[in-house]
């Protein structure tokens, strides 16, 4: 049977919000007589045991990373002991037309099949195929006891892939492929990754965790793996706008094919009494050609769909930035207001008072030596100078006493825990819940703690005069078992994370229309909770130039490609030592500005002020800082558009485009330390000749010819180019 596309057209009900379309989605009977479904630019097959052969379609040549085989799709853990295949009925298939989740023309498959042998359990699984969304296919998972006896089940598992790059190029290892790690694992970890043959990664996602870095912790995550070499690309991930607790593990196996699927085995197990039905939320499976920009770009369009927005970015969040975390905790007020000579010579316009201000976290007063005059003192001094000043602090930490993991000193009691400890997220002992850096954290789903973050708010913005927040720590919290807040579920405190960081930004977006807000989930990918409650994504203390370009371009997949996204402090751009005496020696403005990023700094001056002579303003950086603020403010490349043209892991040396008034800004790295010779493809122009010049150093390299030119040059660490129709 050969497929068909057939013309789409739509039935609108009088009196109704429903509209019926029908869909360009074909699906015919595949091997075993089960579903295939084939779309504009994928392939899809489903087996007998639920697993799904993806194929991207291109130019005829169909190409996946799926191995064939007898994989089951789905597992689940019933009364102890995982029951791994499920047999389909595929003869018996249902397909409906679709309109719901990612538009109103597509295709819904339904399949039903029975485990073998007891327990009696029959699952249910549907599929889904829509037109604006030929690249994904949607998966949801039910199960029903169709027995007598109650059945504990725990650990429902969809998904399930085995991938094997040797399918889309013959002759290479299976693992040798490019993969985006969604978790918020540990600070200073890859998310973007070359898989190796003893790769092994949890990717917890919503999901506190510890480690003995200094930070004390991480946690949140997006929900997204993917996997791509040069030809073809596969990512899975749960589609939600609500966060829910998960796994995606992935891992190299012993023949060297890469094992990847979505668990939800983190909460406690579930009694599925006779009749019942337990489903899972919605899953995805997406094929595409590039690198981790596609399906996350992706993923965010399918959010989108369902009402999901990110914010959208003012004038000041394009506005480079001055931080005080040069002086550290122990800073002065005459410190930071020294600076601002300077600032003002080097053209900056933002600065951030960071940490060290106050007297504990959770009550956020000022310091005793600083006071309320003191806070007022300096935002008075930068707004004198025409400066903005945004503050630093953490939504839902509290000091309760304990160990500091962060300062050296030991936590105080603050009062907002002595006077609200029924505010607090408890374990299942009835314990304070700890959240990364060791803190006690308030339950952001019970009513009178939102009250207290927009009162807190209030005080910094409208009170003290701030002109926006950095908000850091931004991860995750524990399951709350508090019984005075009467949670339907222990992931109540979890999925209202985003409430919090909600009333912040609106607070002070009513406050001040032409404000900065950041969060800042340190060292790790963000937290789907609170991804639409910010306007300036940071790259979270990245280590290293590399993290600050992909965690830019992970950020332009997310929140679009004009988002403003801060590159944190340059100095990070390299790091030596990772501990207590980690030194900051970095210099690379490039791979921020290159990438639409917005540059910041974190120096020191005058020297007599200074404690930390590798952040001081000595006279050579501060000829290279001028240049590099002036370069950024001439270009303001960070609100021009990010375009997607070259594929990371692949296109070397690894390229990157910004699009702004009818000009191409390239950025190549190398990141080597003496000069080679590259031949550069100068990607997205289309026909003409074309103007090239280095606009860091004013080299000319005249005229070029369209639709894709190429460039040979001889360059080290990086070459930014700008590229505009050339004159007839």
């Amino acid at each position: 049977m050969k497929f068909r596309n057939w013309p789409v057209f739509c039935l609108i009900l009088a009196g109704t919000p429903v509209v019926w379309c029908s869909s360009s989605v074909v699906v015919r009977s595949g091997s075993a007589s089960c579903p295939e479904i084939r779309t504009s630019s994928a392939d899809f097959e489903i087996s007998p045991l639920g697993n799904v052969r993806a194929r991207l379609l291109s130019s005829g040549n169909p190409a996946t990373l799926d191995e064939p085989g007898p994989l089951g799709g789905t597992a689940l853990t019933v009364d102890g002991r995982e029951l791994k295949k499920f047999q389909l009925d595929c003869v018996h298939a249902r397909t409906v037309y679709a309109s719901g989740k990612l538009g109103a023309a597509g295709k819904r498959i339904t399949l039903t099949g029975n485990s073998a042998g007891a327990p009696a359990l029959e699952e249910t699984i549907a599929f889904e195929a829509y037109d604006d969304f030929p690249s994904v296919l949607l998966e949801s998972v039910a199960w029903r006891n169709t027995g007598s006896v109650d059945i504990v089940l725990n650990t429902p598992i969809v998904g399930r892939r085995r991938l094997d790059a040797a399918q889309a190029t013959p002759g290479v290892r299976p693992y040798e492929m490019w993969s985006f790690q969604g978790a918020s694992e540990e600070w200073g970890k890859d998310d973007v990754v070359r898989l190796s043959a003893h790769f092994s990664r949890p990717n917890p996602i919503q999901q506190l965790t510890f480690s003995p870095r200094g930070a004390g912790g991480a946690g949140g995550g997006i929900p997204v793996v993917a996997f791509w070499t040069a030809r073809v690309g596969e990512a899975i991930g749960q589609l939600d706008r609500t966060p829910f607790v998960l796994t995606m593990p992935v891992r190299t196996l012993s023949d060297g094919r890469v094992s990847a699927e979505i668990s939800f085995s983190a909460g406690p197990a579930r009694v599925l009494h006779p009749g019942e039905i337990y489903s899972i939320p919605t899953t995805f499976i997406a094929v595409f050609h590039g690198d981790y920009f596609e399906p996350l770009s992706l993923y965010s369009k399918m959010l989108q769909r369902q009402g999901w927005a990110p914010a959208h970015p003012v004038s000041a969040d394009y506005q480079a930035n001055w931080c005080s975390w040069g002086y550290r905790l122990q800073f002065t007020p005459e410190q930071v207001i020294s600076t601002i000579p300077k600032l003002r010579e080097l053209g900056l316009q933002w600065a951030t008072l960071d940490a060290g201000w106050y007297d504990n976290r959770g009550d956020w007063h000022p310091r005793s030596d600083i006071g309320v005059e003191g806070i007022r003192r300096i935002v008075n001094a930068f707004h004198q100078a025409g400066l903005r000043i945004t503050l630093w602090w953490i939504p839902l930490a509290a000091e309760n006493g304990g160990k500091d993991v962060l300062d050296g000193r030991a936590y105080h009691v603050s009062n907002v825990v002595e006077r609200h400890r029924d505010w607090l997220i408890l374990d299942k002992n009835g314990k304070p819940a700890p959240m990364a850096g060791g803190f006690a954290a308030l339950c952001p789903a019970i009513p009178e703690v939102r009250d207290y973050y927009k009162q807190l708010t209030e005080r910094f913005i409208r009170d003290w005069g701030f002109d926006g927040n950095k908000l850091d720590f931004s991860y995750t919290v524990p399951r709350c078992y508090n019984p005075a807040h009467h949670h339907s579920s222990a992931d109540d405190s979890i999925r209202a994370v985003g409430n919090i960081y909600q009333e912040i930004f609106q607070t002070t977006r009513a406050l001040k229309a032409d404000s900065v807000t950041q969060a800042c989930p340190c060292g790790t990918t963000p937290n789907l909770a609170w991804l639409s409650d910010f306007d300036q994504a940071v790259t979270a203390d990245p280590v290293g130039s590399r993290q600050v370009r992909r965690r830019i371009k992970m950020y332009k997949a997310l929140l679009g490609p004009q988002a403003a996204i801060y590159g944190d402090h340059v100095e990070l751009t390299r790091l030596v030592g990772l501990d207590a005496e980690e030194k900051d020696l970095g210099r690379d403005f490039a791979s921020t500005v290159a990438t639409g990023g917005v540059i910041g700094t974190k120096f020191t001056w005058p020297a007599s002020h200074s404690q930390f002579p590798d952040v001081l303003l000595i006279p050579e950086k501060d000829a290279l800082w001028k240049k590099w603020i002036g370069i950024y403010n001439q270009k303001m490349l960070s609100n021009g558009t990010f375009l997607d043209l070259y594929t990371y892991g692949h296109d070397s040396p690894e390229g990157y485009v910004i699009e702004k008034d009818n000009r191409m800004y390239y950025g190549f790295f190398n990141d080597k330390s003496q000069s080679t010779r590259e031949l550069l493809e100068l990607r997205g122009l289309g026909p003409g000749r074309f103007h090239v010049i280095d606009y860091e150093n004013g080299t000319d390299y005249g005229s070029v010819q369209g639709p894709a030119p190429r460039l040979a040059v001889n360059f080290k660490e990086h070459l930014l180019l700008e590229v505009s129709k050339a004159q007839p």
